[in-house]
């Protein structure tokens, strides 16, 4: 079985590479200050994912509106609107075509710790993380710089298009090598551990070096990033091992923006502080 499964590995990357050299690689953005300059690979159109987006994203929000959990504190709404007001001007450093964009805020009345932006910059904060970790202006500007990273770099569509390449390629292997059920299912979860879930943690890590260079350019203290996970880490307790997580570990990626913060230090003191 194991031998099976690593001759379909290696026709998946063979496949793979073939799917590359056909289709090549880009950056969604330019590199910024903190060097963002991974190339990705982009199989699917970014219209089909504005498209996939903006249906959840409206199907979201009329949800809490008919539960009557959109927009219920409209001084946190405001506060949100006005973290995003000032963070926005700075994606054109990343890509000029972001300012333009249709940016829309919202705030849902629920306990969940989330909070995300969407492709075209659509943004929804819960309640819950602002109020359970009493966040600062400086705070939510750190999730919310992240956040706009996933939509600058167009990490969903990256996502969709690693995920059409590795379907695609264990099909191939599939029928190339007769493999059974339960060797497919073996495949399948190595390509989920050895591909996916190291790629959305290259994701994560490269929305947090963003994210940092955005908050400090819009003049928040990019050290307000570090007591974010710091609250995010004692607000989750115990957390999954980072080998099988899409996230990087609160320490590690702590680690991580403490290195930075020396790189975006200079742009907080040049900039407008709030």
């Amino acid at each position: 079985m194991m031998n099976a499964l690593k001759k379909s590995l290696m026709v998946a990357a063979l496949s793979a590479s073939t799917v590359v050299a056909v289709t090549g690689c880009s950056s969604t953005t330019d590199a910024g200050a903190v060097g963002a300059d991974r190339k990705q690979l982009m199989l699917v159109s970014s219209d089909q994912v504005m498209q996939l987006s903006s249906q959840a994203y409206q199907q979201t929000i009329a949800q809490a509106r008919a539960q009557g959990k959109l927009d219920t504190n409209r001084a946190q709404v405001a506060r949100l609107k006005s973290i995003a007001n000032n963070l926005i001007p700075h994606t054109a450093v990343y890509r000029p075509d972001a300012t333009s964009w249709n940016w829309q805020v919202h705030a849902i009345t629920a306990n969940d710790i989330n909070a995300y932006v969407m492709p075209g910059g659509k943004i929804v904060f819960y309640s819950g993380i602002i109020e359970r970790l009493k966040l600062t202006d400086a705070e939510i500007a750190a999730i919310m710089g992240h956040e706009m990273a996933h939509a600058l770099r167009e990490h969903s569509r990256e996502k969709m298009s690693r995920s059409v390449a590795t379907s695609g390629v264990l099909s191939i292997a599939t029928a190339a090598l007769g493999l059974s059920s339960g060797q497919q299912e073996l495949a399948g979860i190595a390509s989920q551990l050895g591909l996916n879930l190291p790629h959305s943690r290259t994701q994560e890590a490269e929305a947090d070096r963003i994210g940092l260079e955005l908050m400090a350019r819009a003049g928040y203290d990019p050290n307000a990033a570090i007591t974010l996970w710091q609250k995010m880490q004692a607000a989750g307790g115990g957390s999954a091992p980072q080998f099988l997580s899409t996230h990087p570990s609160s320490s590690s990626r702590i680690a991580a923006m403490q290195a930075l913060i020396p790189t975006v230090m200079p742009l907080y003191q040049a900039s407008n502080k709030r």
